[in-house]
Protein backbone atom coordinates (compact mmCIF):
# COMPACT_ATOMS: atom_id res chain seq x y z
CA UNK A 1 0.00 0.00 0.00
CA UNK A 2 1.50 3.55 -0.98
CA UNK A 3 1.64 5.76 2.14
CA UNK A 4 -0.18 8.80 1.22
CA UNK A 5 1.93 11.93 0.61
CA UNK A 6 1.52 14.58 3.26
CA UNK A 7 -0.59 17.62 2.51
CA UNK A 8 0.78 20.20 1.33
CA UNK A 9 -1.64 23.08 1.95
CA UNK A 10 -1.70 23.37 5.47
CA UNK A 11 1.26 24.97 7.37
CA UNK A 12 3.78 22.75 9.71
CA UNK A 13 5.30 24.24 12.82
CA UNK A 14 8.17 25.88 11.42
CA UNK A 15 6.27 27.45 8.55
CA UNK A 16 4.32 29.32 11.01
CA UNK A 17 7.36 29.85 12.54
CA UNK A 18 8.63 31.63 10.08
CA UNK A 19 5.41 33.49 8.81
CA UNK A 20 5.35 35.10 12.50
CA UNK A 21 8.81 36.20 11.95
CA UNK A 22 8.57 37.26 8.49
CA UNK A 23 9.07 40.82 9.94
CA UNK A 24 11.38 42.19 13.02
CA UNK A 25 10.25 39.27 15.31
CA UNK A 26 12.79 36.85 13.38
CA UNK A 27 15.42 39.03 13.92
CA UNK A 28 14.68 39.69 17.25
CA UNK A 29 14.09 35.73 17.58
CA UNK A 30 17.35 35.03 16.45
CA UNK A 31 19.38 37.60 17.84
CA UNK A 32 17.82 36.31 21.71
CA UNK A 33 18.61 32.48 20.87
CA UNK A 34 22.06 33.23 19.59
CA UNK A 35 24.24 30.49 21.11
CA UNK A 36 21.51 28.32 22.65
CA UNK A 37 23.73 25.31 22.93
CA UNK A 38 25.06 26.51 25.98
CA UNK A 39 21.91 27.16 27.78
CA UNK A 40 20.89 25.85 31.43
CA UNK A 41 19.37 22.14 32.19
CA UNK A 42 16.85 24.45 33.96
CA UNK A 43 13.70 26.32 32.68
CA UNK A 44 13.05 29.98 32.66
CA UNK A 45 10.34 31.34 34.79
CA UNK A 46 6.82 30.38 33.01
CA UNK A 47 5.20 33.46 33.85
CA UNK A 48 7.29 36.84 32.28
CA UNK A 49 11.28 36.76 32.82
CA UNK A 50 11.73 39.79 32.15
CA UNK A 51 9.47 41.61 35.07
CA UNK A 52 10.82 43.80 37.22
CA UNK A 53 12.52 42.06 40.16
CA UNK A 54 13.14 43.09 43.74
CA UNK A 55 16.98 44.24 44.65
CA UNK A 56 18.10 42.81 47.38
CA UNK A 57 18.80 46.54 48.82
CA UNK A 58 17.82 49.80 47.54
CA UNK A 59 19.61 50.77 44.22
CA UNK A 60 21.82 53.62 43.24
CA UNK A 61 21.14 52.75 39.53
CA UNK A 62 18.61 51.55 37.81
CA UNK A 63 21.00 50.99 34.30
CA UNK A 64 24.19 50.60 32.49
CA UNK A 65 25.62 51.66 29.68
CA UNK A 66 28.86 50.27 29.11
CA UNK A 67 31.60 52.02 26.71
CA UNK A 68 34.13 49.74 25.28
CA UNK A 69 37.45 50.79 23.76
CA UNK A 70 37.92 47.30 22.42
CA UNK A 71 41.79 47.24 21.83
CA UNK A 72 43.65 48.43 24.84
CA UNK A 73 43.26 52.30 25.59
CA UNK A 74 46.42 53.24 26.62
CA UNK A 75 46.42 54.74 30.05
CA UNK A 76 49.51 56.73 29.86
CA UNK A 77 48.58 58.78 27.19
CA UNK A 78 44.80 59.43 28.76
CA UNK A 79 43.85 59.42 32.13
CA UNK A 80 46.97 58.35 34.04
CA UNK A 81 49.63 61.20 33.35
CA UNK A 82 53.06 59.90 34.42
CA UNK A 83 55.69 62.76 34.45
CA UNK A 84 58.56 60.30 34.96
CA UNK A 85 58.10 59.09 31.54
CA UNK A 86 59.22 62.22 29.98
CA UNK A 87 62.09 62.53 32.74
CA UNK A 88 63.32 59.03 31.83
CA UNK A 89 62.07 59.22 27.59
CA UNK A 90 64.02 57.15 25.57
CA UNK A 91 65.84 55.29 28.41
CA UNK A 92 65.60 51.42 29.86
CA UNK A 93 63.00 51.28 32.69
CA UNK A 94 64.83 51.57 36.48
CA UNK A 95 63.68 48.01 38.43
CA UNK A 96 61.81 45.14 37.71
CA UNK A 97 61.32 44.24 34.04
CA UNK A 98 57.43 43.40 33.52
CA UNK A 99 56.74 40.37 31.04
CA UNK A 100 53.76 41.11 28.41
CA UNK A 101 52.97 40.04 25.41
CA UNK A 102 55.61 40.70 23.10
CA UNK A 103 59.17 42.24 23.81
CA UNK A 104 59.41 45.84 24.98
CA UNK A 105 62.14 48.15 24.76
CA UNK A 106 62.85 51.37 25.94
CA UNK A 107 60.14 53.85 27.77
CA UNK A 108 58.12 56.13 25.57
CA UNK A 109 57.04 59.62 27.20
CA UNK A 110 53.37 60.08 25.93
CA UNK A 111 53.12 62.58 23.12
CA UNK A 112 49.96 64.26 24.26
CA UNK A 113 49.51 67.12 26.70
CA UNK A 114 48.23 66.55 30.06
CA UNK A 115 46.11 69.09 31.89
CA UNK A 116 44.43 70.05 35.25
CA UNK A 117 40.45 70.11 34.82
CA UNK A 118 37.38 70.82 36.91
CA UNK A 119 37.57 72.04 40.25
CA UNK A 120 39.32 68.58 41.24
CA UNK A 121 42.32 69.43 38.65
CA UNK A 122 42.07 65.49 37.58
CA UNK A 123 45.07 65.93 34.95
CA UNK A 124 43.19 64.50 31.56
CA UNK A 125 44.98 64.19 28.26
CA UNK A 126 44.41 66.50 25.49
CA UNK A 127 42.77 63.59 23.84
CA UNK A 128 40.14 63.55 25.75
CA UNK A 129 39.54 67.26 26.20
CA UNK A 130 35.83 67.06 25.95
CA UNK A 131 35.23 64.29 28.07
CA UNK A 132 37.31 65.79 31.05
CA UNK A 133 34.84 68.77 30.78
CA UNK A 134 32.87 66.28 33.13
CA UNK A 135 35.86 65.16 35.76
CA UNK A 136 33.85 66.33 38.51
CA UNK A 137 31.19 63.71 37.66
CA UNK A 138 33.62 60.97 36.79
CA UNK A 139 36.02 58.45 39.13
CA UNK A 140 39.01 57.54 37.24
CA UNK A 141 39.94 53.91 38.53
CA UNK A 142 43.72 54.23 37.60
CA UNK A 143 44.85 50.78 39.54
CA UNK A 144 42.99 48.46 37.08
CA UNK A 145 44.90 45.05 36.45
CA UNK A 146 44.13 41.63 34.93
CA UNK A 147 44.97 38.03 34.61
CA UNK A 148 46.46 37.89 31.01
CA UNK A 149 47.81 40.08 28.18
CA UNK A 150 45.61 38.87 24.87
CA UNK A 151 42.81 40.05 23.71
CA UNK A 152 40.52 36.89 23.94
CA UNK A 153 40.64 36.12 27.37
CA UNK A 154 40.97 40.06 28.60
CA UNK A 155 37.58 40.75 26.39
CA UNK A 156 35.97 37.54 28.48
CA UNK A 157 37.05 38.81 31.33
CA UNK A 158 36.26 42.10 31.57
CA UNK A 159 32.68 41.35 30.13
CA UNK A 160 31.79 37.59 31.68
CA UNK A 161 34.54 37.46 35.17
CA UNK A 162 35.93 34.33 33.27
CA UNK A 163 38.94 34.22 31.12
CA UNK A 164 37.05 31.45 28.38
CA UNK A 165 33.66 31.49 26.44
CA UNK A 166 30.90 29.71 28.21
CA UNK A 167 30.16 31.99 31.23
CA UNK A 168 27.28 34.90 31.24
CA UNK A 169 27.59 38.09 30.47
CA UNK A 170 27.16 41.03 32.86
CA UNK A 171 24.58 42.44 30.78
CA UNK A 172 22.95 38.74 31.25
CA UNK A 173 23.74 39.00 34.95
CA UNK A 174 21.95 42.54 35.53
CA UNK A 175 18.48 41.48 33.33
CA UNK A 176 18.53 38.06 34.99
CA UNK A 177 18.58 39.95 38.46
CA UNK A 178 16.37 42.84 37.14
CA UNK A 179 14.05 42.26 34.67
CA UNK A 180 13.36 45.70 32.41
CA UNK A 181 11.05 48.51 32.84
CA UNK A 182 10.34 48.19 29.13
CA UNK A 183 8.23 44.68 27.98
CA UNK A 184 8.58 46.15 23.92
CA UNK A 185 12.66 46.34 24.09
CA UNK A 186 15.45 43.27 25.07
CA UNK A 187 16.43 44.57 28.74
CA UNK A 188 20.38 44.06 26.93
CA UNK A 189 21.10 45.25 23.79
CA UNK A 190 24.61 45.35 22.24
CA UNK A 191 25.54 48.26 19.90
CA UNK A 192 28.20 47.60 17.47
CA UNK A 193 29.04 47.31 13.83
CA UNK A 194 27.73 44.82 11.05
CA UNK A 195 31.06 44.29 9.37
CA UNK A 196 31.95 42.17 12.37
CA UNK A 197 31.91 41.42 16.24
CA UNK A 198 35.03 42.63 18.58
CA UNK A 199 37.34 39.94 19.12
CA UNK A 200 35.96 37.58 21.20
CA UNK A 201 32.67 37.45 19.47
CA UNK A 202 29.15 36.97 19.91
CA UNK A 203 29.94 35.17 23.44
CA UNK A 204 30.54 38.53 25.16
CA UNK A 205 27.13 39.14 25.76
CA UNK A 206 25.93 35.96 25.33
CA UNK A 207 23.57 34.43 28.10
CA UNK A 208 25.60 31.55 28.37
CA UNK A 209 23.34 28.62 31.13
CA UNK A 210 21.21 31.54 32.00
CA UNK A 211 17.63 31.64 30.09
CA UNK A 212 18.43 32.64 26.38
CA UNK A 213 16.10 35.33 27.03
CA UNK A 214 18.50 37.39 29.05
CA UNK A 215 21.12 37.29 26.39
CA UNK A 216 21.99 40.20 24.77
CA UNK A 217 20.57 41.42 21.28
CA UNK A 218 23.16 42.92 18.87
CA UNK A 219 21.69 45.84 16.79
CA UNK A 220 24.50 47.19 13.71
CA UNK A 221 25.05 51.07 14.81
CA UNK A 222 26.54 51.50 11.39
CA UNK A 223 23.33 51.97 9.93
CA UNK A 224 21.94 55.03 9.80
CA UNK A 225 17.92 54.53 9.12
CA UNK A 226 15.59 51.74 11.37
CA UNK A 227 14.98 50.02 7.88
CA UNK A 228 18.31 49.17 7.24
CA UNK A 229 19.69 48.96 10.86
CA UNK A 230 17.45 46.16 11.47
CA UNK A 231 16.16 44.03 8.28
CA UNK A 232 12.66 43.36 7.54
CA UNK A 233 11.44 45.58 11.00
CA UNK A 234 7.65 45.09 9.62
CA UNK A 235 6.06 42.16 8.27
CA UNK A 236 3.77 43.32 5.63
CA UNK A 237 1.88 40.41 4.52
CA UNK A 238 -0.04 39.91 7.90
CA UNK A 239 -1.76 42.68 10.33
CA UNK A 240 -0.61 42.87 14.20
CA UNK A 241 -3.84 41.15 14.80
CA UNK A 242 -3.21 38.51 12.65
CA UNK A 243 0.91 37.97 14.09
CA UNK A 244 -1.01 38.12 17.55
CA UNK A 245 -3.72 34.90 16.77
CA UNK A 246 -0.11 33.14 14.53
CA UNK A 247 1.51 33.94 17.84
CA UNK A 248 -1.07 32.64 20.39
CA UNK A 249 -1.32 29.54 18.33
CA UNK A 250 2.18 29.08 18.10
CA UNK A 251 2.36 29.06 21.89
CA UNK A 252 -0.32 26.59 22.02
CA UNK A 253 1.77 24.43 19.77
CA UNK A 254 4.80 25.11 22.27
CA UNK A 255 2.81 24.39 25.37
CA UNK A 256 1.64 20.66 23.92
CA UNK A 257 5.10 20.18 22.69
CA UNK A 258 6.74 21.33 26.32
CA UNK A 259 4.17 19.00 28.29
CA UNK A 260 6.30 15.84 26.54
CA UNK A 261 9.69 18.03 26.97
CA UNK A 262 8.84 19.47 30.77
CA UNK A 263 11.72 22.13 31.61
CA UNK A 264 12.74 22.17 28.49
CA UNK A 265 14.88 26.10 28.71
CA UNK A 266 15.07 26.10 24.50
CA UNK A 267 11.52 25.81 24.19
CA UNK A 268 10.36 28.19 27.04
CA UNK A 269 13.51 30.70 25.64
CA UNK A 270 11.95 30.24 22.07
CA UNK A 271 8.70 31.25 23.57
CA UNK A 272 9.63 34.13 25.00
CA UNK A 273 11.80 35.43 22.30
CA UNK A 274 9.07 35.33 20.17
CA UNK A 275 7.20 37.74 22.38
CA UNK A 276 9.61 40.30 22.79
CA UNK A 277 10.36 40.20 19.16
CA UNK A 278 6.62 40.54 18.24
CA UNK A 279 6.07 43.81 21.00
CA UNK A 280 9.42 44.97 19.54
CA UNK A 281 8.24 45.94 15.70
CA UNK A 282 5.69 48.48 18.10
CA UNK A 283 8.71 50.08 19.69
CA UNK A 284 11.94 49.69 18.03
CA UNK A 285 11.52 51.70 14.43
CA UNK A 286 10.76 55.21 16.99
CA UNK A 287 13.56 54.29 19.01
CA UNK A 288 16.38 53.75 16.70
CA UNK A 289 15.45 57.24 14.15
CA UNK A 290 17.67 59.66 15.50
CA UNK A 291 16.33 62.00 12.70
CA UNK A 292 14.07 62.51 15.73
CA UNK A 293 16.90 64.30 17.54
CA UNK A 294 17.92 68.21 17.21
CA UNK A 295 20.54 69.13 15.03
CA UNK A 296 22.22 70.41 17.12
CA UNK A 297 21.98 67.12 19.66
CA UNK A 298 23.66 64.85 16.51
CA UNK A 299 26.14 67.43 15.78
CA UNK A 300 27.23 67.39 19.84
CA UNK A 301 27.45 63.56 19.26
CA UNK A 302 29.90 63.92 16.11
CA UNK A 303 30.09 61.82 13.14
CA UNK A 304 30.97 57.52 12.84
CA UNK A 305 29.51 54.47 14.45
CA UNK A 306 30.47 54.99 17.77
CA UNK A 307 28.80 58.56 17.94
CA UNK A 308 25.62 56.83 16.73
CA UNK A 309 25.92 54.09 19.26
CA UNK A 310 26.45 56.40 21.94
CA UNK A 311 23.27 58.35 21.04
CA UNK A 312 21.54 55.51 20.61
CA UNK A 313 22.27 54.19 23.89
CA UNK A 314 20.86 57.26 25.38
CA UNK A 315 17.77 56.82 23.32
CA UNK A 316 17.74 53.02 24.81
CA UNK A 317 18.15 53.75 28.73
CA UNK A 318 15.52 56.48 28.31
CA UNK A 319 13.25 53.75 27.05
CA UNK A 320 13.69 51.13 30.26
CA UNK A 321 16.52 49.55 28.82
CA UNK A 322 18.85 47.78 31.63
CA UNK A 323 21.91 47.82 29.77
CA UNK A 324 23.65 49.09 27.06
CA UNK A 325 26.92 48.20 25.85
CA UNK A 326 28.52 50.03 22.97
CA UNK A 327 31.97 48.76 21.52
CA UNK A 328 33.72 51.28 19.65
CA UNK A 329 34.27 49.02 16.78
CA UNK A 330 34.78 45.68 15.10
CA UNK A 331 38.38 43.55 16.12
CA UNK A 332 40.31 45.88 18.30
CA UNK A 333 40.51 49.06 17.02
CA UNK A 334 42.38 50.54 19.72
CA UNK A 335 45.70 47.76 19.35
CA UNK A 336 48.08 50.79 18.88
CA UNK A 337 51.28 47.99 18.32
CA UNK A 338 52.95 50.47 16.06
CA UNK A 339 51.80 53.81 16.36
CA UNK A 340 50.45 54.86 19.72
CA UNK A 341 48.94 58.36 16.92
CA UNK A 342 46.67 56.21 16.01
CA UNK A 343 45.05 57.04 19.50
CA UNK A 344 44.47 60.29 18.17
CA UNK A 345 42.22 59.53 15.20
CA UNK A 346 40.21 57.48 17.30
CA UNK A 347 39.62 59.88 20.30
CA UNK A 348 38.25 62.40 17.69
CA UNK A 349 35.64 60.26 17.74
CA UNK A 350 34.99 58.53 21.04
CA UNK A 351 35.40 61.72 22.89
CA UNK A 352 32.32 64.19 21.58
CA UNK A 353 30.34 61.32 21.96
CA UNK A 354 31.44 60.51 25.80
CA UNK A 355 30.96 63.99 26.71
CA UNK A 356 27.72 64.14 24.97
CA UNK A 357 26.42 61.28 26.39
CA UNK A 358 27.18 62.22 30.02
CA UNK A 359 25.71 65.76 28.92
CA UNK A 360 22.48 64.69 27.56
CA UNK A 361 22.02 62.25 30.93
CA UNK A 362 21.97 65.38 33.17
CA UNK A 363 19.87 67.36 30.78
CA UNK A 364 17.41 64.46 30.76
CA UNK A 365 17.39 63.60 34.27
CA UNK A 366 19.01 60.14 33.85
CA UNK A 367 22.46 60.61 34.99
CA UNK A 368 21.84 60.00 38.92
CA UNK A 369 20.38 56.49 38.29
CA UNK A 370 22.19 55.69 35.02
CA UNK A 371 25.69 53.75 35.90
CA UNK A 372 28.18 54.91 33.00
CA UNK A 373 31.08 52.58 33.06
CA UNK A 374 34.21 53.21 30.09
CA UNK A 375 36.85 50.95 29.99
CA UNK A 376 39.17 48.39 27.74
CA UNK A 377 40.11 44.90 28.11
CA UNK A 378 43.72 46.28 29.18
CA UNK A 379 46.41 49.32 29.02
CA UNK A 380 49.35 49.71 26.83
CA UNK A 381 52.99 49.60 28.41
CA UNK A 382 54.61 52.85 29.00
CA UNK A 383 57.44 51.30 26.60
CA UNK A 384 57.88 50.86 23.19
CA UNK A 385 56.94 47.78 21.28
CA UNK A 386 60.02 46.01 19.64
CA UNK A 387 59.45 43.41 16.85
CA UNK A 388 62.43 41.33 16.22
CA UNK A 389 65.99 43.31 15.99
CA UNK A 390 64.16 46.45 15.36
CA UNK A 391 62.27 48.96 17.59
CA UNK A 392 58.80 50.09 16.59
CA UNK A 393 59.61 53.79 17.58
CA UNK A 394 56.01 54.78 18.53
CA UNK A 395 54.02 51.62 19.69
CA UNK A 396 52.65 50.16 22.90
CA UNK A 397 52.21 46.26 23.47
CA UNK A 398 49.31 45.35 25.76
CA UNK A 399 49.62 45.68 29.85
CA UNK A 400 47.29 43.87 32.08
CA UNK A 401 49.59 44.92 34.80
CA UNK A 402 47.63 48.20 35.20
CA UNK A 403 45.50 50.94 33.81
CA UNK A 404 42.48 52.54 34.21
CA UNK A 405 38.74 52.81 33.24
CA UNK A 406 36.60 55.56 34.40
CA UNK A 407 32.79 55.66 36.37
CA UNK A 408 30.11 58.52 35.81
CA UNK A 409 26.65 58.54 37.57
CA UNK A 410 24.62 55.70 39.32
CA UNK A 411 26.18 56.26 42.67
CA UNK A 412 29.83 57.15 42.11
CA UNK A 413 31.84 59.67 43.32
CA UNK A 414 32.73 62.24 41.04
CA UNK A 415 36.06 63.94 40.86
CA UNK A 416 38.16 61.80 41.93
CA UNK A 417 40.74 59.46 41.48
CA UNK A 418 40.94 55.61 42.75
CA UNK A 419 44.17 53.60 43.08
CA UNK A 420 47.38 54.20 41.25
CA UNK A 421 49.78 52.75 38.74
CA UNK A 422 53.81 53.00 39.44
CA UNK A 423 55.88 55.89 38.38
CA UNK A 424 55.79 54.80 34.97
CA UNK A 425 52.18 53.79 34.80
CA UNK A 426 52.98 49.86 34.51
CA UNK A 427 52.37 47.95 37.56
CA UNK A 428 49.19 48.76 39.36
CA UNK A 429 50.15 48.62 42.93
CA UNK A 430 47.60 50.98 45.22
CA UNK A 431 44.61 50.15 45.94
CA UNK A 432 44.21 47.63 43.06
CA UNK A 433 41.43 46.66 41.45
CA UNK A 434 40.67 43.39 39.33
CA UNK A 435 37.65 42.67 36.88
CA UNK A 436 35.95 40.68 39.58
CA UNK A 437 36.18 43.56 41.90
CA UNK A 438 34.76 45.98 39.59
CA UNK A 439 31.77 43.57 38.38
CA UNK A 440 30.93 43.41 42.17
CA UNK A 441 30.92 47.11 42.33
CA UNK A 442 28.53 47.46 39.09
CA UNK A 443 26.00 44.81 40.97
CA UNK A 444 26.09 46.54 44.44
CA UNK A 445 25.02 50.23 42.43
CA UNK A 446 22.37 48.11 40.92
CA UNK A 447 21.19 47.06 44.42
CA UNK A 448 22.79 43.65 44.50
CA UNK A 449 24.71 41.71 46.50
CA UNK A 450 27.29 39.84 44.05
CA UNK A 451 27.59 36.65 46.38
CA UNK A 452 23.63 36.38 46.61
CA UNK A 453 23.02 36.66 42.78
CA UNK A 454 23.44 33.35 42.14
CA UNK A 455 22.43 30.46 39.53
CA UNK A 456 22.21 27.56 39.92
CA UNK A 457 23.66 24.83 37.08
CA UNK A 458 25.32 21.54 36.64
CA UNK A 459 25.59 21.28 40.37
CA UNK A 460 26.43 24.43 42.06
CA UNK A 461 25.17 28.20 41.99
CA UNK A 462 27.37 30.22 39.85
CA UNK A 463 28.07 34.01 40.21
CA UNK A 464 28.92 36.76 38.12
CA UNK A 465 32.13 37.27 40.29
CA UNK A 466 32.77 33.39 40.47
CA UNK A 467 34.32 33.15 44.43
CA UNK A 468 36.20 36.32 44.19
CA UNK A 469 35.19 40.19 43.79
CA UNK A 470 34.95 43.05 46.13
CA UNK A 471 32.84 45.87 46.31
CA UNK A 472 34.87 49.31 46.20
CA UNK A 473 33.23 50.85 48.94
CA UNK A 474 35.74 54.04 48.37
CA UNK A 475 34.19 55.06 45.04
CA UNK A 476 30.57 54.79 46.29
CA UNK A 477 28.91 58.49 46.68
Amino acid sequence: MTKPKPNNSFFNRRDLLHMIGGGFGMYGYASLLENSCFLADSAPNPSNPLAIKATHFPAKAKRVIYLFMNGGLSEVDTFDPKPMLTKYDGQPMPGEYLKTERKTGNLMRSPFQFKKYGQSGIEVSELFSKVAEHIDDICVIRSMYTDVPNHGPGMFLMNSGHLQPGRPSVGSWITYGLGTENQNLPGFIVLCPSGGPPTGGTSLWNSAFLPAVYQGTRIPNNEKTPDKLIQDIQNQHVTPAQQRQQLDLLGQLNNLHGQKRPDDPQLEGSIHAMEIAYRMQAEAPEVFDLSKETGATIKRYGQGDFARGCLMALRLVERGVRMVQVYFGTGQPWDSHYDIMAHQRLAREADPAMAALLHDLKERGLFEDTLVICGSEFGRTPAVETSGASIVQNGRDHNHWGYSVWMAGGGVKGGMTYGSTDDFGFRAIENKVHPHDLHATILNLLGFDHEKLTYRYSGRDFRLTDVHGRVIKEILA
